[in-house]
């Protein structure tokens, strides 16, 4: 979903084209504050204007605007994976609020790109481990020897 950022509140942009029409809401807040409008570009305009209304309208009341996000939020989970937090931030020494947090930020910000690495071992006799040195290295080198011995 496509998000209207300004100020920092976020709000939704959806086109209904049945209606042909643009709306949104503020998202975040514990009010509803809608904006609509005829086109995309106006929608962003009007967006701003409803952002701009409702910290004016909280002012005028003297109440304050709600803040998107507290940093506060319930987690649902299984027993098992409760315990499994626990028994981890337990045994890492951090708190359970840190595992979530540390969860979160290598969900959102970790690279989504997957490298493989592989590590083999070969286990042999000396004798057979092929020389470190090319082939066309030690050919050279053979070469150069047999001109010496000639002269």
């Amino acid at each position: 979903m496509k998000t209207l950022k300004y100020k920092d509140y976020e709000g939704t942009c959806e086109i209904d084209a049945e209606d042909e029409i643009c709306h949104g809401k503020l998202l975040f807040i514990d009010d509803l504050i809608t904006y609509e409008a005829e086109t995309p570009k106006q929608l962003k305009q009007e967006f701003e204007l409803a952002v701009d209304d409702y910290i004016q309208t909280c002012a005028d009341l003297g109440i304050e605007a709600k803040k998107p996000l507290k940093g506060q939020f319930n987690v649902r989970v299984t027993p098992e994976l409760h315990k499994e937090a626990i028994l981890r931030s337990h045994n890492d020494n951090v708190s359970l609020n840190e595992v979530v947090k540390r969860a979160l930020e290598s969900y959102l910000y970790v690279s989504q790109e997957v490298n493989n690495h592989f590590n083999i071992s070969i286990a042999s006799q000396q004798s057979s481990i092929p020389s470190a040195q090319p082939q066309w290295f030690s050919m050279s080198t053979n070469t150069a020897d047999t001109s010496h011995a000639r002269h």
